[in-house]
């Protein structure tokens, strides 16, 4: 990467590099270029975020930030100060778009993603320091996924009974291996439907796939379009155009989640929680009490190592659970404990999913959400 040059970012997006600085010997020193492997500070690309890879990354590039799996909801200690809230988030998300927030309209709640209990405190005190909004936070949940189980599909087609809207939607969910992510994929015949509605419903699937029959966001599927139609543009004679005779992107944007909920149900999903892989640092004899209290809370130590007085527990744990372990180790350790976990994966949720409150008009109550979107249109 070279100064006053051309960058792109990983998504594509184009800027301009102004400035680099270099750190070398503990201080910043401005250069002409820097390439990769070395840290150093960029001006003049506005748009990129925490994660984005700039130039062009080698074709196994990924990620290295792993997902947060716990959440929590920002609660004002004033309630004056919820819009201040809502727009000192906002900033903090531009800055570091891994805190993931969360507008709930339905309840006027924020909620953000956390790594962990700590984070808590430096978003109180950085919302308190900087933006002069003091808050409280509720309990902390984990972050679960829905991932589908089969294939389903579902159709809506104009004209018939209960579809108020002028669109021929058919969509297929198709499960995906893990980390594949979510691909849109067009299976009607090319130019059957104006570009325009076809990103309508790609843009409304991928929103929708953030809250699924539980209201996690759903994983690792592929969604394809199988039916398409609609009212091409036109009016009475004479007349300028006619909502009512012709069909909008708006159309297939309120009725593609009545069709993508209904294809989930038919395919089924299946709730996963997120798990840590963990590795303690404890005084010999204190194994037998970690291991177990690693058990308790839902967890399996792997392998235990040993050198003399030390010992290494290596295991897994619900990361719900996690802060329960950092919070008994000094105990179970005499205060010599330590504690290292990090995101491995997803593993199905025993007994009863949990779920989480929608934020949305619910598509999956197909009533309630076709009187809502009806007051909306009117309003």
């Amino acid at each position: 990467m070279a100064a006053r040059r051309p960058a792109t970012d990983g998504t594509g997006r184009s800027g301009r590099v102004t400035a680099i600085g270099v750190f070398e010997h503990g201080s910043l020193v401005r250069a002409g270029s820097v390439g990769s492997g070395r840290i150093a500070q960029v001006w003049g690309l506005d748009g990129v975020r925490i994660g984005d890879a700039v130039g062009i990354p080698p074709p196994a590039a990924g990620r290295h930030f792993a997902p947060p799996t716990l959440e929590t909801v920002v609660v004002p200690r004033r309630p004056a100060d919820r819009a201040a809230l809502h727009a000192a988030l906002t900033r903090l998300a531009e800055q570091d778009p891994l805190i993931n927030l969360r507008q709930d309209d339905v309840r006027r709640e924020i909620a953000v993603s956390l790594y962990g209990e700590v984070q808590k405190e430096v978003i109180q005190a950085t919302l308190a320091g900087e933006f002069g909004v003091d808050v409280t936070f509720r309990e902390t949940t984990t972050i679960c996924v829905e991932r589908p189980v089969g294939t389903g599909e579902a159709v809506e087609t104009i004209g018939a009974d209960g579809n108020p809207f002028l669109a021929t939607v058919g969509l297929r969910v198709d499960p995906a291996p893990p980390g594949a992510g979510v691909e849109f994929r067009v299976g009607v015949e090319l130019g059957a439907l104006p570009l325009a509605f076809v990103r309508a419903v790609e843009e409304t699937v991928r929103g929708t796939l953030r809250q699924g029959l539980h209201g996690w966001e759903v994983v690792d599927c592929v969604v394809t379009m199988t039916h398409s139609g609609y009212w091409a543009r036109q009016s009475h004679s004479h007349g300028v155009f006619d909502k009512s005779m012709s069909s909008t992107a708006g159309d297939f944007r309120h009725l593609a989640p009545l069709v993508l909920t209904s294809a989930l149900r038919r395919a089924g999903t299946r709730v996963e929680e997120p798990i840590h892989r963990v590795r303690l640092d404890v005084p010999a004899d204190t194994v037998g009490p970690v291991a177990r209290e690693l058990a308790r809370l839902g967890g399996a130590a792997h392998a235990t190592t040993g050198r003399g007085t030390e010992a290494r527990i290596e295991g897994e744990l619900p990361a719900v659970r996690v802060h329960d372990l950092r919070r008994r180790l000094p105990s179970l350790t005499h205060g010599e404990g330590v504690l290292d976990a990090d995101f491995r994966c997803h593993r199905p949720v025993r007994g009863t999913p949990p779920s989480r409150p929608r934020t949305d008009h619910d598509p999956l109550d197909r009533a309630g959400y076709l009187l809502r979107v009806q007051r909306r249109l009117t309003s």
